[in-house]
């Protein structure tokens, strides 16, 4: 079935639909990612997003529920070069019907490079349609610049009640900004009991649940939509050891004085180089965001740069003076990408260790 991809300037791309043929709107965004499309399309940062995907084919190796990153997904279209329906060994089903059973819809057929330049101009990210091929283009485009997108993604994707990922170990709150299953995973390997609030959770709630440590969640969009926030983490970092990916760390910095901006060209792909200033390591990472904590704007007294960029020199990781806490930006988790920003996590693991023992060793003396 013949579709269009039409963009807030007035272009507009022919192609073939997949997926589910429902018209959408969302914010087009491009991704690098070469592999690990349903990763990324079940990846709840994507909220509200048209994902491009530069990487020539799609559907390659179908889907399982193995990697999935989020049970409903909240993408709103998929576009790409070339889509076929291939399968193997371990796949359930086609990428094309899993899209079509979550009601997103997906374009193939167009010029991707093309698109792709046009997007780079609006900093990576437009206000874009799929629609039938048919449509009156005229009121297709009257309804998309009609088209006004919440800015309350978190509320769209954040759990609306705590939740456990049961283990015996660490007692992790982690507070749910839009959490990937990987970073659930990862948890679970080390053996922590985790238990998943939402983004609304105050403080008591917290700390009512006794927890060794607090993660905090990636997630989508603006960090300076959930004010009500900064407050909350201020007690948490005073109290417990804290670790934030993403959204988090972007909340964090903001919640000690640090300031955020928009990138002039957003960071979404697999294989990004950062440096980590103490050890000179250069790992290779996941990202995805449109955001960044501003280096100027860093309280010296309060915060670290622990991580940048190689290539952008932007900051990628901070840690905190005083207490036991630092974040993030990539994605340590991976999936899709790169495993080599899992340490960070046994950095968080130690940091809760190092508390417990001086916990034990004042009952000890009593």
């Amino acid at each position: 079935m013949k579709r269009l991809l039409i963009l807030e300037d007035g272009s507009t791309f022919l192609g073939e639909g997949f997926g589910s043929q429902i018209n959408s709107t969302g914010e087009v965004v491009l991704t690098t990612a070469m592999t690990g499309y349903q990763e990324v399309v079940t990846s709840p940062t994507y909220a509200n997003q048209i994902i491009v995907f530069t990487t020539p084919v799609l559907g390659t190796y179908g889907t399982n529920i193995d990697d999935l990153e989020s049970l409903q997904p909240v993408c709103k279209g998929v576009v790409c070069h070339t889509y076929t329906d291939s399968m193997n060994v371990s796949s359930q089903q086609s990428f094309s019907d899993y899209l079509k059973n979550q009601d997103i819809p997906g374009i193939y057929g167009i010029d991707t490079r093309k698109l792709v330049r046009i997007l780079s101009k609006h900093n990576g990210i437009m206000k874009g349609s799929i629609i039938d091929a048919e449509n009156d283009l005229e009121h297709a485009f009257d309804q998309l610049h009609a088209t006004v997108l919440t800015d309350q993604l978190v509320d769209m994707v954040s759990t609306s009640k705590p939740y456990p990922n049961p283990d015996t170990g660490r007692n992790i709150v982690l507070v749910d900004y839009g959490v990937k299953h990987s970073v659930l995973r990862q948890l679970s390997r080390m053996n922590c009991n985790t238990i998943i609030v939402p983004y609304t959770a105050t403080f008591q709630e917290i700390k009512n649940l006794c927890p060794d440590g607090v993660l905090l969640s990636n997630g989508p969009g603006n960090p300076y939509t959930l004010e009500d926030s900064f407050e909350i983490i201020r007690q948490i970092q005073a109290n417990y050891p804290t670790f934030a990916i993403g959204l988090g760390h972007q909340l964090l910095a903001i919640a000690n004085g640090a300031k955020v901006k928009e990138l002039p060209r957003a960071h979404r792909g697999l294989n990004f180089p950062v440096i980590e200033i103490a050890t000179g390591r250069i790992i290779t990472v996941a990202q995805n965001h449109s955001y960044i904590v501003d280096e100027s704007s860093l309280p010296k007294d309060n915060l670290i740069v622990t991580h940048k960029d190689l290539n952008s020199g932007w900051i990628e990781g901070i840690k905190h003076r005083k207490y036991p806490t630092f974040s993030v930006q990539f994605e340590p988790e991976g999936a899709p990408g790169p495993s080599d920003g899992t340490d960070v996590f046994y950095d968080f693991m130690h940091l809760i260790d190092i508390r417990k023992d001086k916990i034990n060793a004042i009952r000890e003396s009593k």
